[in-house]
């Protein structure tokens, strides 16, 4: 009931005419922002941090909480319809948005995205005022070898449900591991495949490989193929979810909370790592299992409302114990401390009225963001009818411009060329993308946590089993890549049972 009062005084706050103003903008710009491939939600907020000094702290905050929510929905928009995220937790969406795109549904697939961000965020915030606390207490639990057995289970995960087989998947995420490998090592400082470049010191940027295998590695694709196929434009399609569409999507909606909560409020890779499970959830819960990777639009659904989820779970550790778990919540964090606050367990208590007016701003910032996205949507869908070598033109130089925003470096363009190249050369042999960018995303925090685990253990590799929580994770792999082989030793049994009633009505006829 505290909780619950304390939340309703927040909504007094951020109903003000000025709070809504900058809930507004904050959305806006968001969404806006998200849409450009390569600035993503943290870079805004960075970006905003010197404007905000004359603000007043409330009004600065829910601004970054609409850009940081905007952006999640404007990155799931150009992932859907160009096969380009915005930002890393908008990567999902393109595997199943894409070609839901090119069938003529991108609409249908920007609708399940933006519905489904709206759900995760509602549930996920609700979840935040329940509870914050017991999140906050689970999550100093955690140590290095319950984080890289997650870090385990995201791997596995990922190469078992993507691809034509196992393998490619594998191989895949050895190419993604790789590239993490790149810049200094984290313990011994030493360089790493640097081949003796300074900037190649601070590693290659998430975003450019992202931006590499997806959007060039797509456009180079493309333009290797015109010549085959006329180029013609994809039809807009149906601007609504229809009935069938609706009783897909509705369970998806409320699954993908479920798994991207948690994880937010813990450091194991933001909305990465749950868009990634709800995924691989939804393809094995489907009953139109064989449209994944072709367009199922529970693979939209279901890692859009997880991201969102995570956004809010993300805000847990950040205000009750001062982790930031994302490289948003580091800024906000760093704009916490401009202002002169320090989040922690104290923090509900010396600043109610910021730390409310914050989370309701949340309630108020999702229906900003469905009001504003769902109409949007058949607008945003005629992206796709402009002509192909036009589009991916356009691809090719927002692409560029967001990588050398990253880093001001023109050899990060040389860095986005080459990477371009090993996403087309992984098309050409039917590699999966998203294995590596998920190799390259996780690959070194993995390092980082299996080097502390086994340095707490002295070395012993039972250091990283020495928790029920890592245990019960490296179960549930054993499963996942033991499964195909229970699978077919079922069938077998099953067949075995065939042939011998067979062979007893043969015998008894």
């Amino acid at each position: 009931m505290d909780s619950l009062n304390s939340l309703i005084d927040g909504f007094g706050t951020a109903l003000t005419p000025m709070n809504l103003l900058w809930a507004a903008i904050g959305v806006l710009l968001g969404t806006a922002i998200g849409v450009l491939p390569g600035i993503g939600p943290a870079m805004a907020v960075a970006l905003l941090l010197p404007v905000t000094y004359g603000l007043d702290p409330t009004g600065a905050f829910i601004m970054f909480a609409g850009i940081y929510y905007g952006a999640m929905f404007g990155g799931s928009t150009t992932s859907i319809l160009l096969n380009t995220p915005g930002e890393s937790a908008a990567v999902v969406a393109a595997i199943e948005g894409n070609p839901m795109a090119k069938a003529g549904r991108g609409a249908q697939a920007l609708a399940a995205a933006a519905i489904g961000h709206f759900a995760g965020g509602m549930i996920g915030t609700i979840l935040l005022v329940v509870l914050a606390p017991t999140v906050a207490s689970l999550a100093i639990g955690i140590g290095a070898p319950d984080y890289f057995a997650i870090m385990v289970l995201a791997f596995i995960a990922v190469t078992s449900v993507l691809g034509a087989s196992r393998i490619r998947g594998i191989a895949s995420l050895l190419i993604g591991l790789t590239i993490g490998l790149v810049g200094l090592d984290q313990m011994t400082g030493q360089q790493r495949l640097t081949l003796g470049s300074l900037h190649l010191a601070d590693g290659v940027d998430v975003v450019i490989v992202a931006v590499g295998l997806f959007a060039i590695g797509e456009a180079l694709w493309v333009a290797a193929h015109l010549r085959r196929s006329t180029g013609k434009p994809i039809p807009v399609g149906r601007p609504w979810l229809g009935r069938a569409d609706l009783k897909r999507t509705w369970k998806p909606w409320l699954r993908g909370p479920v798994i991207g909560f948690p994880f937010g409020a813990i450091p194991a890779g933001g909305a990465e790592i749950p868009t990634f499970l709800s995924y691989v959830t939804e393809k094995r819960l489907s009953k139109h299992r064989d449209q994944f990777g072709k367009g199922a639009i529970e693979g939209v659904a279901g890692p859009e409302a997880a991201a969102s989820a995570s956004a809010a779970g993300t805000l847990v550790s950040m205000l009750t114990l001062g982790l930031p778990t994302t490289a948003v919540a580091a800024v906000m964090l760093a704009a916490f401390q401009q202002y002169g606050i320090q989040p922690g367990p104290l923090l509900f208590e010396r600043e109610p009225e910021l730390v409310w007016g914050l989370i309701a701003s949340l309630f108020v910032g999702m229906v900003l963001l469905l009001a504003l996205n769902l109409p949007l949507a058949p607008v945003w869908a005629k992206l796709l009818r402009i002509p192909r070598p036009y589009l991916y033109a356009g691809i090719l130089f927002f692409a560029a411009v967001g990588a050398y925003a990253v880093g001001g470096e023109s050899l990060d363009l040389v860095i986005l060329l080459v990477i371009g190249l090993i996403g087309f050369g992984m098309r050409r042999y039917g590699l999966p993308v998203l294995p590596a960018v998920i190799g390259v995303i996780l690959g070194p925090a993995a390092e980082q946590q299996l080097r502390r685990a086994l340095q707490i253990s002295d070395g012993s590799v039972t250091g990283l089993v020495n928790t029920p929580f890592s245990v019960t994770v490296y179960a549930i792999v054993v499963l996942i890549v033991a499964w195909p082989l229970i699978g077919r030793l079922i069938a077998r049994l099953r067949g075995g049972r065939k042939t011998a009633e067979e062979s007893r009505t043969v015998s008894g006829g």
